[in-house]
């Protein structure tokens, strides 16, 4: 019998408030926004500044660093196109900069992970797509690329 196919993974699909975010990424570089009226950093990407609802908000880029908030480690598929990519290692970073991003770990052992290590920015490109995810690593590991 042979085995089935995986299913193709889901890609993001940007939309124009969601865009700089995506293009930046290509770039290798993280942007997210600043809002001047609340002086506060806002991710996700809207079109109105929480709190205030200002129509204010500026793309600036941000290091990208941060430190692990929460995580999980997947032993099963979370969905049939991840079946072959166990365990899989989802988190949620919060940023230096104060926002957190749901993302999955790379390059790391699951025995390893702590809540409050440092991690960095893993800018991984899918060459089909043209897509480039942004996942995390812990700090002083790899250069960077999944």
């Amino acid at each position: 019998m042979t085995p089935s196919p995986v299913e193709p993974r889901p890609l993001p699909e940007p939309t124009p408030v969601s865009q700089p975010f995506w293009d930046g990424l290509r770039e290798r570089r993280i942007r997210i926004q600043w809002s001047p009226s609340g002086r506060q950093w806002v991710f996700y990407p809207r079109l109105l500044a929480p709190g205030t609802l200002a129509d204010d908000l500026e793309w600036r880029e941000i290091s990208g660093r941060g430190t692990l908030h929460t995580f999980t480690v997947a032993e099963r598929p979370t969905a049939p196109p991840w079946s072959d990519a166990l365990p899989q290692l989802l988190a949620v970073v919060e940023w230096d900069e104060g926002p957190r991003v749901s993302t999955e770990l790379v390059g790391v052992d699951p025995a390893d992970l702590r809540v409050g290590m440092r991690v960095v920015p893993v800018f991984d490109d899918d060459p089909d797509s043209g897509t480039t995810l942004l996942r995390y690593r812990p700090e002083g590991d790899h250069d960077g690329r999944a």
